[in-house]
């Protein structure tokens, strides 16, 4: 279903003609693309000038491509979908059932209008499912009622947050006391339907972990031993050496990393979900609001410095090899459900080529959600991709630029 101006991309068979190809695989755009897509699935994908005669193609909705470059539906790796946002992000956790699920249905809208085609939402808050009587995690509510709906997004939902008692605001996490405690929550999660489960590795004291190696390793193990996958927040060190050493699947932020923790998460295939933006909407914040955590000098120049300390993990992290996949965290952060884009222009301006920032929002995400056409565009896959204005391989901001969305 199309989701910007007309709706010639929602007809059954629609070829695109003449248009760039900007996938995250080659470093520059492959010139001269023709795509077949047939009843949602590509059936042809031609380049360097080979392609068929339209004529013979029957009914077909024929899309001139031309001028624009063709990106595959793309992956936000750290997502929140029943949230809005905004720079009171964490109140709004607080919200009703009927309003966390309203804004999740305005985000789906949002996501799909930017090309975002699958999310892998990373913590929600619970609330009492009128369905069963029990209470889950909003995030897999919408999950459900999203399931075979090509207006909607493919998720992949944690459930909620696991963390420290002390680490967040009472009421929006799963809380334990001890670490031992940690197995149990992560049973709980997949008994309720968690399709991963998110550890939250940042504690009450950012300078200790709030849970040991052995005790992340367990809670690790028995996800692993389910067919799930570990996501860890950390935004410092200490957690992120924790998260690494145990063997997570992936360190979400990843703010405060060191030479020995990214060699860790390389020698172990852990992945870095970057999300340099959130740090840049902070900064936006000191002008446009009157919060103090954000407009007093102080909390300024911190928030630079942990923009400065971010960007350089990023680089030691792509340096070292690690895999970096990449979100918008909107939702459970301060950006949007439309604003990935700002997340690719965060990295490049990092100092991350424009072919890894472009692969961390599509086929590198669907790696991370292990759904192998997620983020992809080849012939038998489903035919989800947006048509933009520019170059995203020299210019990120061309991703802002959507023109049509399939």
């Amino acid at each position: 279903m199309d989701h910007t101006m007309g709706s010639r991309l929602s007809a059954a068979r629609v070829l695109v003609t003449d248009a760039a190809l900007a996938d995250g695989h080659s470093p520059t755009l492959v010139p001269g693309v023709w795509l077949l897509a047939e009843h949602g699935t590509v059936t042809g994908l031609w380049t360097e000038g080979d392609h068929p005669d339209p004529r013979s193609l029957g009914d077909v909705t024929v899309i001139d491509g031309a001028g624009t470059s063709i990106v595959p539906g793309m992956v936000d790796s750290h997502a929140h979908v029943s949230m809005p946002g905004g720079a009171r992000w964490i109140e709004r956790g607080g919200d009703p059932l009927d309003e966390l699920l309203a804004v999740g249905e305005e985000n789906a809208e949002l996501m799909l209008r930017a090309g975002i085609r699958w999310a892998r939402d990373v913590g929600s808050p619970r609330r009492l499912d009128p369905g069963s009587g029990d209470e889950r995690a909003v995030s897999l509510l919408l999950r459900n009622r999203w399931q075979g709906r090509q207006d909607r997004p493919y998720i992949r939902a944690a459930g909620t947050w696991v963390s420290r008692k002390g680490a967040l605001p009472e009421g929006l996490t799963v809380e334990v006391e001890h670490g031992a405690d940690l197995v149990g929550a992560v049973r709980q999660q997949l008994d309720e339907g968690a399709d991963l489960v998110k550890l939250y590795l940042d504690g009450p004291d950012l300078d200790t972990a709030p849970f040991t190696v052995s005790e992340v390793g367990a809670a690790v193990q028995v996800a692993h031993d389910r067919g799930a996958t570990v996501a860890a927040h950390a935004t410092a060190l200490s957690g992120n050496r924790v998260g690494a050493e145990a063997g997570v699947d992936s360190l979400e932020h990843a703010y405060e990393l060191d030479d020995d923790t990214v060699a860790l998460m390389k020698a172990g295939g852990v992945a870095m979900v970057a999300t340099l933006s959130v740090l840049y909407s902070w900064s936006t914040f000191a002008q446009t609001t009157a919060i103090p955590r954000f407009t007093e000098a102080d909390a300024r120049r911190k928030i630079q410095d942990r923009q400065e300390v971010a960007r350089a993990s990023v680089r030691l992290a792509d340096a070292g090899g690690v895999t970096i996949a990449a979100g918008s965290d909107f939702g459970g952060g301060s950006l949007r459900a439309n604003q990935l884009a700002w997340e690719v222009e965060a990295l490049v301006a990092a100092g991350v080529s424009p072919q890894t920032a472009l692969a961390a929002v599509t086929w590198r995400g669907g790696d991370l959600l292990g759904i192998p056409h997620a983020g992809r565009l080849r012939v038998g896959d489903p035919a989800h991709f947006s048509l933009v204005h520019g170059d995203p391989l020299s210019d990120p901001t061309a991703l802002w630029r959507v023109w049509l969305t399939r």
